[in-house]
């Protein structure tokens, strides 16, 4: 069985509509989700979120309510973006962060609109987990731990979106490189071609002032 790491976080649309793509990817892929703080990528590599930058932010959920339309998938954006990701994010990873887990949490903030941070919704999602005591699942320093791990790991392996898979040392960000990627799965030599390499490898001629 091949290994892929999926870093993401539920504040991402298109890491929901990514998640819903995941029965495409072939029998010998194990996928290990790994839950991380999109907050903590952006500011390690120095970013602004889309949803940062407002028309950024109404394009992002213009194509993302198309995309699922189009796939024929439910979509309903939460009340409020952008959202503290820190309880889903963590609740994912006390549960051990299964397949199960991952979509019950998109579906509940991305496909019927559920508020990704207020309390009576969380006691909702919480409920439809079998999660008794909240509180106690998402306090517990091993979970904080570990996300806090799961984020710095990205960032040294390079991550500095989400959604993104790495495969065999190989980063694909973005939903919309899902297809690449799958074709990259069945034939790996598709990035040796000299100017795949060349491209990925190009001098800056200018650089703005930081």
């Amino acid at each position: 069985m091949r290994q892929a790491d999926w870093y993401f976080d539920f504040i991402s649309p298109y890491a929901y509509l990514q998640f819903h793509q995941m029965a495409r990817l072939p029998a010998d892929i194990t996928v290990n989700y790994r839950p991380v703080l999109f907050a903590g990528l952006l500011n390690h590599w120095g970013q602004l979120g889309p949803a940062e930058i407002p028309m950024k932010k109404s394009h992002t959920f213009l194509l993302s309510r198309w995309r699922a339309e189009k796939a024929g998938l439910a979509f309903k954006a939460p009340p409020r973006h952008p959202f503290n990701p820190l309880t889903v994010l963590r609740l994912t990873i006390a549960l051990g962060a299964g397949h199960a887990t991952v979509g019950t949490i998109f579906d509940h903030i991305w496909g019927t609109g559920h508020d990704g941070m207020a309390p009576e919704s969380m006691t909702a999602l919480a409920d439809k987990l079998g999660v008794s005591d909240l509180q106690a699942a998402i306090s517990d320093q091993a979970v904080k731990d570990t996300l806090r791990k799961n984020t710095e790991d990205a960032v040294a392996a390079g991550v500095y979106g989400v959604p993104s898979f790495l495969i065999d040392g190989q980063l694909f960000w973005g939903d919309d490189m899902f297809d690449m990627m799958l074709e990259w799965l069945n034939d790996p030599s598709m990035l040796d071609h000299p100017e795949a390499k060349r491209i990925t490898a190009l001098e800056p001629a200018a650089e703005r002032r930081r």
